[in-house]
């Protein structure tokens, strides 16, 4: 059976931006109230008293998640230096007992080139390196014997480091990647460390996905 209060829960929590501000204690709840009562009482089927929904609302401002919400954003202030690289090429490969071995030989020609981009990650299955442009021949000629299920072109890397607390504030990854699929921004590619993470977009979505991540340092 649906409440108030899981109506208004359920409501509040598709609309992230409002579920912060809940969680700064920004919002008049009143007027917040006011403004929902409408839908609110679509969901239910009946009319509703508004001070009804200014007590669901109190009672998720002080709920646990929303106070997680919270350190989120503090720690999302601290967001560090942000990087962008465009002209890059995404490669994927299926795992072969000779793949290290030429991976080898590639870290070989990249240590003796210091201004081209490279990062690679390995799964159960696959290799994926994502290296600039200008290293495609050299990889297709290293990997021909290998089994490349994928190349994908005109991509650029947004990498971003995350401040140490990172890693004990839960939601960090969902909050910022939120964000970035409300402004339909699609993720070719997601690679990260303990501190850092860098994401791959086509080229002619950095730009958007450049200035949504910037923009969470003033939230």
């Amino acid at each position: 059976m649906k409440t108030i209060s899981s109506v208004v829960e359920h409501y509040i929590k598709k609309k992230p931006f409002l579920q912060s501000a809940l969680a700064q204690g920004i919002i008049n709840l009143t007027s917040l109230s006011r403004l929902i009562k409408p839908e609110i009482e679509e969901e239910l089927g009946k009319d509703i008293r508004n001070g009804a929904i200014v007590m669901a609302l109190k009672r998720l401002s002080d709920d646990l998640e929303f106070r997680a919400t919270h350190r989120i954003i503090k720690v999302l202030k601290n967001i560090g230096e942000i990087t962008v690289r465009s002209s890059l090429t995404d490669f994927t490969f299926l795992v072969s007992d000779s793949i290290l071995e030429h991976q080898s030989k590639l870290l070989d020609k990249v240590n003796r080139n210091k201004d081209v981009f490279y990062t690679s990650s390995r799964g159960v299955n696959e290799l994926n390196i994502v290296v600039s442009n200008s290293l495609d021949s050299t990889i297709e000629s290293l990997f021909k014997d290998e089994k490349c299920t994928q190349k994908a072109e005109n991509l650029s890397s947004i990498t971003v480091k995350l401040p140490a607390e990172n890693v004990s504030v839960p939601g960090i990854y969902y909050f910022i990647f939120q964000r970035l699929a409300w402004e339909g921004v699609i993720l070719y590619e997601v690679i990260s460390t303990t501190n850092e993470f860098t994401i791959l977009v086509n080229d002619d979505q950095v730009d958007i996905a450049f200035k949504t991540i910037k923009d969470l340092k003033s939230l």
